[in-house]
């Protein structure tokens, strides 16, 4: 058996668990979604949202990319966050690293790896902001969890300078904004930052005309 095939089984087993614990489990899916939560996670095979959580489908919307990243450029993160905001009316964003993130480890390195230096140029520039707390730490394996930390935070600061958070403060007061990291070695998450909606930022990044 290919192991595609074994996923194709592994999904017919889960959905027949699923309709003999409770016969409209799916019923109630089909037509709405109705999250509280924002996830925005890195794409590492490790850290899966709805499992670190305990949330059920429905319960939390996600998008991933390497580093748990929120670039102001990429079309595909405003995308679904105006729509997290705007259509589903989140409450919380969640911003989530993990600990030993291979993104970050390769952006505190002077290592050619092709068309994804574009993407942890990003991460370049964090570690930029913060060289003299990060580059004293002794410990190689510290100094990148530390990194991790610090681009977590700066991630939640990026959304924060969205007109798309600052529309949705100024109308609704939410969503709320959270910084954590996943620590893969005990299955634990640790909350490092949080904005509560209608936090200020650096003026220069607030809208006027909202």
């Amino acid at each position: 058996m290919n192991s595609y095939e074994r996923l194709l089984l592994e999904n017919k087993a889960w959905a027949k668990e699923k309709l003999s614990d409770d016969p409209n489990y799916f019923n109630r899916l089909v037509d709405v979604q109705s999250p509280d939560f924002l996830w925005i996670g890195c794409s590492d095979s490790r850290v899966p949202a709805n499992e670190i959580t305990g949330t059920q489908p429905g319960e939390i919307f996600v998008h991933r990319n390497i580093a748990n990243m929120v670039v102001h450029t990429d079309l595909n993160l405003l995308s679904v966050l105006q729509y997290a905001v705007e259509v589903l009316k989140v409450k919380h964003i969640i911003v989530c690293g993990h600990y030993g993130c291979g993104g970050v480890k390769a952006a505190m390195t002077n290592h050619n790896f092709g068309i994804i230096n574009k993407w942890i140029r990003n991460i370049k520039d964090v570690h930029r902001f913060h060289r003299e707390e990060v580059d004293i730490i002794p410990n190689e394996e510290a100094q990148l969890n530390r990194m991790i930390e610090l681009n977590v935070q700066e991630q939640v600061l990026n959304l924060a300078k969205t007109s798309i958070i600052q529309k949705a403060w100024k109308e609704r007061q939410v969503p709320d904004l959270h910084g954590w990291v996943y620590d893969l070695h005990d299955g634990l998450v640790k909350p490092i930052y949080e904005m509560p909606a209608g936090t200020h930022i650096d003026e220069i990044y607030e809208f006027d005309d909202l």
